[in-house]
């Protein structure tokens, strides 16, 4: 499982701060922390950045390859920023990545001739015209969609990072398990394509000392469909074990616990949580603050 930072964000007050200020040592900090925790990518994410995104973009980039050889998404609504940052992009082992393009007209076809034009791999985000599609048919119609359009743009599908959208728990826990049947669609629908997410996505909203369960969890049961990547906290250093294969004793219980072969009361309290917290996503529980001490 490839991870791709999510730390090096506009909303976080340290790296808000530095951007504001053009001071590049904690952007930097940040970028080699990233490294030293494992992460395969960095995800510069600047959010809007609506007034002085084509300055700052290139900056940040040039800041951070200044430091590090990972490759980057270049993670903002600001089309041109996005252009702006992949003309000075230094050539990484990997192509760089747009994060995101919507499988919206208006936004689609302003943004995959910059992905063809810099040679960079993309994001396609399936969030449609209605917004968040209702299940996993929905997104299989806006990838085939947006996929087509990107091969018509001489984008061939191993370019190609389907983001089916990950919910809340809390509030959209249906959508968990569609996403799932989504991933597990992907290879009929576009065939060599990658996948992605942004993980963390599930547990927004949740207390945060429950927000690593879900996330490793989560991880774990996506990657069972068929998930190339996510989008994750550096910080977690579980998670990362987990997707590097080091807790194969974790992926188990969360695999027997998806088919029905185990239940919490056969495990040790670590494990026994997973298995708790796999029922709670697949619906078999309805979700509440307190699953893990009922």
């Amino acid at each position: 499982m490839l991870l791709i930072g999510e730390s090096l964000n506009v909303m976080s007050q340290k790296v808000g701060k530095a951007l504001k200020e053009r001071d590049p040592g904690p952007i930097q900090e940040e970028a080699k922390l990233q490294k030293e925790k494992g992460m395969d990518y960095i995800d510069i994410n600047l959010g809007p950045a609506k007034k002085d995104g084509v300055e700052l973009m290139p900056w940040v980039v040039k800041t951070v390859q200044e430091v590090v050889e990972l490759p980057l998404a270049l993670d903002t609504s600001n089309i041109d920023a996005i252009a702006e940052g992949l003309k000075v992009y230094k050539e990484t082992a990997q192509r760089p990545l747009i994060n995101s393009i919507m499988c919206r007209p208006e936004r689609y076809e302003k943004m995959l001739p910059i992905a063809a034009e810099y040679n960079a791999d993309f994001i396609a985000l399936m969030w449609g015209p209605e917004g968040l599609p209702r299940d996993e048919n929905e997104r299989a119609a806006l990838c085939v969609e947006l996929v087509y359009a990107a091969n018509e743009a001489g984008i061939e599908n191993e370019r190609i990072w389907v983001d089916g959208i990950v919910t809340p728990v809390n509030i959209q826990q249906e959508q968990l398990v569609c996403l799932m049947n989504f991933y597990d669609m992907l290879q009929d629908i576009a065939p060599g394509a990658k996948s992605t997410c942004g993980l963390s996505n599930i547990s927004n909203g949740p207390p945060a000392h429950l927000r690593p369960i879900l996330n490793q969890t989560y991880m774990v049961m996506l990657e069972r469909s068929g998930m190339y990547s996510v989008i994750s906290d550096p910080l977690d250093e579980k998670l990362t074990a987990i997707a590097k294969g080091q807790h194969p004793e974790i992926v188990d219980v969360i695999h027997k616990a998806m088919d029905g072969e185990t239940d919490a009361s056969q495990h040790p309290k670590e494990l026994a949580d997973y298995v708790k917290t796999v029922d709670v996503i697949l619906g078999r529980k309805l979700y509440s603050d307190s699953w893990l001490e009922l």
